[in-house]
């Protein structure tokens, strides 16, 4: 009966050691620099993928104006504005759950001023940063010397140096993992992989970007050969030689 005992009491403190385990946020410094997320980058719904990666350590800050505003938007009769910023009250919940900052949702007063007004007295007051994708409300912070971010500039920081057709120089250097293609590399160090490039290791190729497959390890681009050769198979010459006789047989 006591082994019994024992081995519930084991079983109840296990459970209770991943419950904590999982539901764990490590302790942050009051100190750091605070996000003040606007109700434009809620609604777009990126930032949570970037917060999701670490990238991100300060403290954000989300006032109740920004959700009551969320929540009016959320009412709309317009169906294409209650389904974003439904959206956006997600994001702010799943924001709660990042693990690498605190998200701290404070009380402002809730419309006693318009969001902005608000949103630029609490960024200026603790030397803070505003989260937006306005593009008015950028333009009136950097105004008063209140630094923001605009998830748009990340996302033009990261785009692709090549679009689909678009053509560049690159020296083939090895074959690759399929048959027939041929690989090399951008000054970058990025892979480009070159259809039909197998047997032309070595030489410098202007190939036509094709597509490009992006992954945590990195990123690797397919390419085409512009214009390459035809080959013409001996099948195909001994049907044309048939085909055409010559003058010689013409005239017997």
């Amino acid at each position: 009966m006591e082994l019994f005992i024992l081995i519930i009491t084991i079983l109840t403190l296990s459970e209770t050691t991943v419950l904590l385990i999982k539901n764990h946020k490590p302790i942050i410094s009051s100190n750091k620099q605070k996000i003040y997320v606007d109700t434009s980058a809620l609604i777009d719904g990126r930032i949570l993928s970037v917060a999701k990666t670490g990238f991100l350590k300060e403290d954000f800050v989300i006032l109740r104006s920004v959700l009551k505003e969320l929540q009016l938007l959320a009412d709309s009769k317009d169906s294409e504005k209650r389904t974003r910023a439904r959206a956006g009250l997600e994001v702010a919940s799943e924001l709660e759950r990042v693990i690498y900052f605190n998200t701290e949702i404070i009380d402002d007063g809730e419309g006693n001023k318009k969001v902005d007004e608000e949103l630029l007295k609490f960024a200026k007051a603790n030397h803070g940063t505003i989260l937006t994708l306005d593009y008015n409300l950028i333009k009136r912070a950097a105004a008063e010397k209140i630094e923001t971010l605009n998830l748009n500039d990340l996302v033009l920081a990261l785009r692709n140096d090549f679009l689909p057709g678009e053509k560049f120089s690159v020296k083939i250097l090895t074959s690759g993992s399929n048959p027939g293609q041929g690989v090399g590399h951008l000054k970058d160090g990025t892979m480009v992989v070159v259809d039909k490039a197998a047997n032309k290791i070595g030489e410098t190729l202007e190939v036509e970007f094709a597509k490009i497959y992006e992954t945590s390890a990195g990123k690797m681009i397919f390419a085409k050969i512009v214009n390459p050769p035809k080959t013409t198979s001996p099948k195909a010459s001994i049907t044309r030689r048939r085909q055409y006789p010559s003058r010689r047989s013409a005239r017997q």
